[in-house]
């Protein structure tokens, strides 16, 4: 499992794991849908609510707002160089940057704000510019 998929379970929680299907046991299915009306989707996952708490768990002064490895830090997860590396490469990094610099760290949290928005997260809009 990739740096990004561990990420969206600490945000998003793990996707829940469908039941093996026999025929014998499978029961009849039955659906919800009215037609003509629209089934609302699950409200959006406030990222910030997590993120904070998530830094508050951890007794430590993290700005996840700004730094990737921050953010990392604040959802347990490895932050490390080989870590940041692997999560470019989840993000399809396509840009010259050195390993570890600035530019990458800041490319990697504006990239990573965009797809938890894009996967249902609700994130603030001065992360999203």
């Amino acid at each position: 499992m990739g740096i990004l998929n561990s990420i969206k379970e600490k945000i998003f929680g793990k996707p829940a794991e469908e039941p093996v299907k026999t025929a014998a046991a499978t029961p009849a299915v039955t659906s919800n849908y009215t037609p003509g009306m629209v089934q609302k989707a699950s409200a959006p996952v406030d990222v910030e609510a997590i993120l904070e708490a998530a830094v508050e768990a951890t007794g430590q002064k993290l700005d996840w707002r700004n730094s990737i490895v921050d953010m990392m830090k604040a959802l347990n997860l490895d932050s490390s160089l080989a870590a940041r590396k692997e999560l470019a490469a989840d993000l399809n990094y396509t840009g010259s940057a050195a390993d570890g610099s600035p530019e990458k760290n800041v490319w990697l949290h504006k990239e990573l704000m965009k797809v938890l928005a894009e996967n249902g997260g609700k994130v603030p809009k001065e992360l999203l510019s």
